[in-house]
């Protein structure tokens, strides 16, 4: 049986295309289509619809300590109200999945992806002691509020949480409407997130909607806009063969941590270099690579493949990301991909392909 989030009805009422996705029945698109709004996303402020992320709570005095030793970041020193976006790993080095962690006064909120929440809950279950206590939140729904144009429309319902800098969060209401909403999101555009309890849903999304700069997205324009944003999606371009030093996250990784799963391979690749890294490709072609197209050098042998590839609205042309064998990146050797009968030429070229604009206060630096 598929679930429905609690805006099922709005997303009808909306004229949403529905189709499944991660065991739910998700809005695709509305009806003046993909391109249109990933467009507005960029120029004004879209709202989409991220309830089927998985959303827990990890709490007790070591909560902290115990997740800091299944992720490859650093949250020792995270505030309440602030948030670090990781990886948890398993012993092979691979990504289990990422997620977004959020420290609160009686330990952490993580948010994890629809399609993974069910094996990283009994990952926690399974890897943290009863000194914790774990709780999945089935009760809230969640948001996301994306565009040059989020902070001024969040602005008319909280002053606080305009304040907010790239990955800080704090309760707020909207309309008298108790909220948690953090500053980020995976469009690269600044936005917000916004936690609000099942009851309350309809509510709050009807009053960011009924302002003229909002309209609602689906998930295929959020697909494209963490494509220019050259960010990694769970299945794509990051998996549990995939490890964080081959996906380009090896910023994530603290400095002398080395206790986290899979930390011999890891850190071998983070000193020795990985048979492959993740690239993004400009395609000189009107045809997208799609992903799984095998990438070839001059002579034909296949050198790697594409993670993930459309049409970029903002640019006018394809793009897509790959994990290639740096060798022949480094080379800078012509490029092809091969689309059924097509061989199409591509070109290495440094990510985000759309620059990002998260907000950040003076002095704040990159979480």
């Amino acid at each position: 049986m598929l679930k429905k989030t609690s805006l099922y009805n709005l997303h009808l009422e909306l004229g949403a295309k529905m189709a499944p996705f991660a065991g739910y029945l998700m809005p695709m698109q509305y009806g003046k289509g993909t391109l249109h709004e990933h467009l507005h996303c960029r120029s004004h402020a879209g709202f989409f619809d991220i309830s089927h992320m998985g959303q827990c709570l990890i709490l007790g005095d070591e909560a902290v300590h115990e997740i800091g030793q299944l992720i490859v970041s650093d949250i020792a020193g995270l505030k309440a109200g602030e948030q670090k976006y990781t990886v948890l790993t398993n012993s092979d080095g691979g990504i289990i999945d990422d997620i977004v962690i959020t420290r609160i006064d009686s330990g952490l909120m993580i948010i994890v992806n629809a399609a993974s929440k069910d094996k990283v809950f009994k990952y926690f279950y399974s890897h943290l002691s009863g000194r914790c206590c774990f709780n999945e939140l089935t009760g809230q729904s969640l948001f996301a509020l994306q565009g040059p144009a989020a902070a001024a429309v969040m602005k008319k319902f909280s002053a606080q949480v305009a304040e907010l800098s790239f990955m800080q969060a704090c309760g707020a209401y909207i309309d008298g409407i108790k909220c948690n909403v953090s500053r980020n999101g995976y469009t690269g555009e600044d936005g917000f997130e916004i936690l609000v309890g099942n009851h309350y849903a309809e509510q709050v999304a009807r009053l960011l909607l009924d302002e003229d700069e909002v309209e609602p997205i689906g998930l295929a324009a959020r697909n494209t806009l963490r494509l220019e944003a050259g960010l990694c999606l769970y299945g794509h371009e990051i998996d549990e063969s995939i490890t964080p030093v081959e996906a380009g996250l090896h910023w994530l990784l603290k400095k002398n941590h080395d206790q986290f799963p899979g930390a011999d391979k890891i850190l071998a690749q983070l000193q020795y270099g990985a048979e492959k890294i993740r690239v993004g490709l400009l395609v000189d072609s009107k045809i997208p690579v799609r992903e799984g197209s095998i990438i070839c050098n001059s002579e034909g042998i296949g050198v790697g493949y594409v993670t993930s590839g459309s049409f970029s609205p903002s640019l006018g042309y394809p793009v897509a990301m790959a994990l290639l064998d740096p060798y022949t990146v480094d080379l800078g050797n012509p490029l092809y991909a091969q689309v059924r009968d097509h061989r199409i030429e591509v070109a290495v070229t440094p990510l985000p392909f759309v620059p990002h604009r998260y907000y950040r206060k003076n002095g704040d630096v990159p979480a």
